[in-house]
């Protein structure tokens, strides 16, 4: 079986929820390190245009966003569930509405500018700058927009009155009792958050919330060992893709497998995807794509918060 490979870097708050799944999993996997800000051009030659952070890379088959991670590393491995029987839906669902809403005012408190100064207080102007521009474009042609920092300080004590009221209620340790994606997708807005003195009182004055959190991160990373670009780009040429699913739902979407189609993220980093469509499955869209470094490469994306369209 293929080695897990995750593109990533050390800040970024979804790199963290993987990081976690595989601790979690108890996975062993291969850490690449990737750019903060475009170009990426290692990523894309996997990736063909894909920006979002982190990638896992299984051979030559490509995972995009952290939705699609998770079921792919429980694929992996069965135990421990990320989807725990019976909570399917309720995992799901809730850890959609962390990595959008709970994740989208994390990003406004920390983009304050008392928190930037602590941040990237240490960096050169110019890396200040490029990371500003950068993470603009990002939120550019989407549906998402950034929420105002008034707005995300006047909500957030509401979100975590909430959550303190849940942690306090629940009999087991985490949020529904046993550990789900649902606990890594509200915990690393929070990872987040903990970044710095400046927002880091959002989360400790909560005490239920703060001692949970310390059990989420208590689950650690794995196994992990560094892998240069390059021979993760070896590895995907190297590769076979895994095979396809059975069951395609393509047709009565109206496209068609072998069709050239874009996909592209609905909410930000809208960069659309161009490929041969290969199969909409139940959860994913499978895109086969040449590249002269990484050769065939099957690309993976949700179905949920992504578009499909003809070329």
């Amino acid at each position: 079986m293929s080695e897990l490979i995750l593109h990533h870097y050390d800040a970024s708050p979804f790199a963290e929820k993987a990081r976690l799944m595989l601790g979690y999993k108890q996975l062993s996997w291969r850490s690449v390190e990737i750019p903060r800000v475009m170009p990426k051009p290692d990523l894309t030659a996997l990736t063909g245009g894909y920006r979002k952070t982190p990638v896992l890379q299984v051979g030559a088959d490509i995972y995009c966003d952290t939705a699609l991670i998770a079921r792919r590393l429980e694929a992996e491995k069965a135990t421990s569930a990320l989807f725990p029987e019976g909570h399917e839906l309720t995992a799901a669902s809730f850890a959609q509405w962390a990595d959008a809403v709970v994740f989208q005012h994390a990003v406004a408190l920390v983009f304050q500018p008392e928190s930037i100064a602590v941040r990237m207080g240490k960096l050169p102007p110019a890396a200040q700058q490029a990371f500003v521009a950068d993470r603009a474009a990002l939120f550019s042609g989407g549906s998402a927009t950034r929420l105002p920092l008034e707005q995300a300080k006047l909500q957030w004590p509401v979100l975590m009155a909430r959550l303190e009221q849940q942690l306090a209620r629940e009999e087991g340790d985490f949020l529904f009792g046993e550990a789900s994606v649902a606990d890594f997708a509200m915990a690393h807005p929070l990872w987040f958050l903990k970044g710095t003195h400046v927002t880091a009182p959002l989360v400790d004055d909560y005490p239920a919330v703060s001692a949970w959190l310390g059990r989420v991160l208590g689950f650690g990373h794995g196994a992990s060992s560094t892998l240069s670009a390059e021979e993760a780009i070896a590895i995907a040429r190297d590769a076979t893709p895994a095979a396809l699913p059975e069951r395609d739902f393509g047709a009565s979407l109206g496209v068609a497998k072998g069709q050239q189609v874009k996909v592209a993220a609905t909410d930000y980093g809208v960069d659309p995807v161009q490929g041969e469509l290969l199969c909409v499955a139940e959860e994913s869209i499978i895109l086969r794509r040449e590249d002269e470094r990484a050769g065939t490469v099957h690309v993976h994306f949700p179905r949920l918060g992504f578009r499909i369209e003809a070329c």
